[in-house]
């Protein structure tokens, strides 16, 4: 986990990720953007879960806390979407 933002990037955030939507299903990394407050435990940096929704411009995220399932509310511009591999048995 970084400490800090490169001196070029402080203070600023990408607009890009600002306005990016998500859609019931997506698979998202939970990505703190320093530039901005964040409203969410420090432990779900670098977690992975899933949109179940969203509520006003925010996402509702389950992640897997330990054994137990947790939904949590954030920001889109705190979100990554990621690629799901499928799982062959």
């Amino acid at each position: 986990m970084a400490g800090r933002k490169q001196i070029r990037t402080r203070g600023k955030f990408s607009l890009q990720r600002f306005f990016q939507r998500f859609v019931e299903g997506d698979h998202v990394a939970v990505v703190r953007e320093r530039g901005l407050e964040s409203n969410f435990p420090r432990r779900l940096q670098g977690r992975t879960g899933i949109v179940e929704g969203m509520r006003g411009r925010a996402c509702i995220v389950r992640i897997k806390d330990q054994t137990m399932p947790k939904q949590y509310i954030i920001q889109p511009v705190h979100l990554k979407k990621i690629k799901q591999i499928e799982k062959t048995e």
